[in-house]
């Protein structure tokens, strides 16, 4: 198996090179759609898609609900990247496999990454079909050595040692507030603190009761890794948790969680997801952001 050692910075050349030969503008904008949130990527109006088996370097999509495609297209005027489905460490892959596309849409000229997930509510507060905007991450694996950044640094990448403050920027987390509020979400729209865990199973008692205890609203088994590497590559982030289930964190109350009901809120909350995402990338400016580049 290869190792972050020997994928090369030309590797991910070779794949951005690629996907530029076949579609007609750079995105700038890239938007990651978590477990059953593909439905996003089908806004876009004659969108050119690529099957992961396509594109060279790429890991393939092994989980339901993950259809495995890039979707170039424009959206409220931008040109935007959707990925139905994404990587996770669970599948087997090595984190350098799961964060690749990260450092892929660096090469094309992506800005911005919006990445949206599935997650249990730890917030006795939340319910399934809550939205959480994230304001910040804990990243277990991260914290045990398992960080996508371990190894040799490129610095054509990003810094050796980044700052992880403000990862999810104050800006685009309050434009999205101020969305949801006019289009009547507020109650079930929250801002909270996300927390990656492994996987594939779901936590057990104890690992709840601890997790909220370390001050996490929600937990899920992905976006982490793609979200440190995103700030590692300069990019402004937006996080977005759709609640689909309650964890359990009594052993009297047994809350039933599975990967069919995570579908099933994703499915019921889609339209409430497409309006909230369109509206906040007709909020950006472009030319705003192309201000804020270093020189």
């Amino acid at each position: 198996m290869q190792s972050t050692e020997d994928f090369r910075y030309e590797d991910y050349e070779e794949t951005a090179r690629w996907i530029l030969d076949r579609i007609q503008s750079p995105p700038v904008i890239a938007i990651i759609c978590g477990t059953g949130l593909g439905i996003l990527a089908d806004t876009l109006p004659e969108g050119k898609t690529f099957d992961y088996s396509q594109i060279p370097h790429f890991p393939r999509s092994t989980v339901v609900g993950h259809s495995g495609q890039l979707v170039f297209g424009t959206l409220e005027g931008k040109s935007c990247v959707f990925m139905k489905g994404r990587f996770h460490v669970y599948e087997g892959y090595p984190l350098w496999k799961v964060i690749l596309p990260i450092r892929v849409f660096k090469l094309l000229g992506v800005k911005i990454l919006i990445v949206t997930n599935a997650a249990g509510s730890l917030c006795e507060t939340y319910r399934p079909g809550d939205l959480m905007i994230i304001r910040d991450h804990i990243n277990m694996p991260g914290l045990a050595a398992l960080n996508p950044l371990r190894g040799p640094n490129d610095e054509r990448f990003g810094p050796r040692f980044p700052s992880l403050s403000n990862t999810y920027d104050h800006n685009l987390r309050c434009t999205a507030l101020d969305i949801a509020h006019k289009l009547g979400h507020e109650d079930f729209t929250h801002e909270g603190v996300y927390c990656m865990v492994g996987g594939p199973n779901f936590e057990s008692v104890a690992e709840a009761r601890f997790l909220r205890r370390l001050g996490a609203d929600a937990v899920g088994m992905s976006t982490a890794p793609e979200v440190v590497v995103a700030k590692h590559c300069g990019m402004r982030v937006f996080g977005l948790s759709l609640i689909t289930n309650r964890v359990a964190q009594g052993y009297e109350l047994q809350e039933s969680v599975n990967h069919e009901g995570v579908l099933e809120v994703g499915k019921q909350r889609s339209q409430v997801l497409q309006d909230l995402i369109t509206g906040l990338v007709k909020s950006i400016d472009l030319k705003e952001e192309e201000q804020q580049e270093p020189e």
